[in-house]
């Protein structure tokens, strides 16, 4: 890709990205380089031989462009996947470690807290006005890929999402930024901020600032507050008996960069788990709102099955899921059987299996696809069987392809997960 294309903002970079692709131009969206620009932005690369069609496209959509030829020797090159072992959501620690650690914390008590600690939600929220909550949450984690650009937008989409996860509106962001003073070249944290504000952009919401401090290895996400109307916050804690379980993305994001690591798997498997994990859960929050559902968490570091157990222990019902209904992404499966399962996959089993009755039929490598540690994954949420064809039709036509119902809500029993 020997074209870059200069924008006068973040939204007309969005906008132009998402006509390459309706034109069926192949485009990469780069920090400016310092040679062009000093200023930190965004710019589109693109081949040479589309450059008439694209600038002809751009033109007619009203989308200024300036159009400048560069080398492929000036393409960012430092692999950020081989500065961690473990990065992305799998860092996080397991859930039983964490309750270990927050066990004798005192419960918070004011009633203005609407949401805290005591369910494992995804997010804070806290009432200011009758018609006004605001939402807070914080996410970081290590390099869950090679490319600094696309780190900074997964990183920045996984902290978005759990306002996302709850029904709220995303309003403002603060980097959270830790970083080596020497053996990665600072150009590459340029980028990965980029990365970071173009998906911020992207979700109607700013970059306020942010804090830095030097780090041996590098981590990045973000601080980010959002609002919600008090009576339409989505939790955890909200699942009844009879209603669907929905997802809106496929599991494997843990297997597929374990694969990646070692140099096993398909190009095209780890393009599609990298562009999975940059989606933001957005779109899904506003389904969730049009069909006024009420229960839901996002799938990160935990496996499906340990935030499934949050919502049911929240909820105080038993979560049946058919295992073989569960999307996958493509890859995933096969790698998992090659032993490309990263570590928190067995963290998640072991905080999750006694609240669980597994078939005996069951299948090992998809019971270890449903514990693997997720990077900025879909949403799973509790839908009345009414409304569930609906939502997962509009969840679809909203770019979740891989929507599906998984199972279903079951009154309490002995176990918390039932899994087929």
């Amino acid at each position: 890709m020997n074209v870059l294309l200069l924008f006068q903002s973040t939204r007309s970079v969005i906008r132009a990205e998402k006509l390459c692709d309706e034109i069926s131009v192949a485009c990469k969206v780069v920090p400016v380089p310092h040679n062009i620009s000093s200023e930190c932005g965004m710019a589109i690369r693109i081949d040479r031989a589309d450059r008439t069609k694209t600038e002809a496209a751009l033109s007619e959509a009203g989308i200024p462009v300036e159009v400048h030829g560069v080398g492929e020797s000036e393409e960012p090159r430092f692999d950020l996947l081989a500065t961690e072992e473990h990065g992305g959501c799998s860092a996080k620690f397991s859930a039983a470690e964490l309750a270990e650690a927050l066990k004798d914390l005192p419960d918070v008590d004011d009633d203005r807290l609407l949401v805290g600690v005591s369910t494992h939600d995804d997010a804070g929220v806290y009432r200011l006005t009758d018609e006004v909550a605001i939402i807070q949450t914080t996410d970081f984690f290590p390099p869950i890929c090679s490319d600094p650009y696309e780190f900074g937008q997964i990183a920045a989409a996984n902290a978005l999402s759990d306002v996302f996860a709850m029904g709220g509106t995303a309003l403002t962001a603060l980097n959270l930024v830790m970083f080596p003073r020497d053996g990665i070249p600072l150009t590459v944290l340029r980028e990965i901020l980029c990365g970071g504000m173009n998906k911020v952009t992207e979700a109607g919401a700013v970059v306020a600032g942010g804090h830095t401090i030097a780090d041996e290895s590098p981590k990045y996400g973000l601080a980010v507050t959002g609002v919600v109307h008090p009576d339409r916050i989505i939790t955890n804690a909200r699942a009844h008996p009879g209603e669907l379980l929905v997802i809106t993305k496929p599991l494997g994001t843990g297997a597929i960069v374990a694969g990646q690591r070692i140099g096993e798997g398909r190009p095209a498997d780890y393009r599609a788990a990298l562009d999975g994990m940059k989606l933001l859960n957005r779109g899904a929050a506003e389904v969730m709102q049009r069909f006024d559902v009420r229960c839901a968490t996002d799938i990160t570091g935990f496996g499906l099955l340990g935030h499934c157990l949050e919502m049911a222990r929240a909820s105080g019902v038993t979560l049946k899921i058919k295992a073989d209904q569960v999307p996958i992404l493509p890859g995933a499966y096969e790698l998992i059987e090659l032993g490309c399962i990263p570590g928190a996959a067995f963290r998640n089993q072991a905080s999750v299996e006694k609240e669980c009755r597994f078939s005996p039929e069951g299948d090992y490598n998809r019971k270890m696809l449903l514990v693997d540690p997720q990077t900025s994954g879909g949403l799973v949420m509790t839908v009345p069987q009414r409304a569930a064809r609906a939502v997962v039709q509009a969840l679809r036509e909203a770019e979740y392809s891989g929507s599906t119902v998984i199972g279903e809500v079951l009154p309490r029993s002995d176990r918390s997960l039932v899994i087929e």
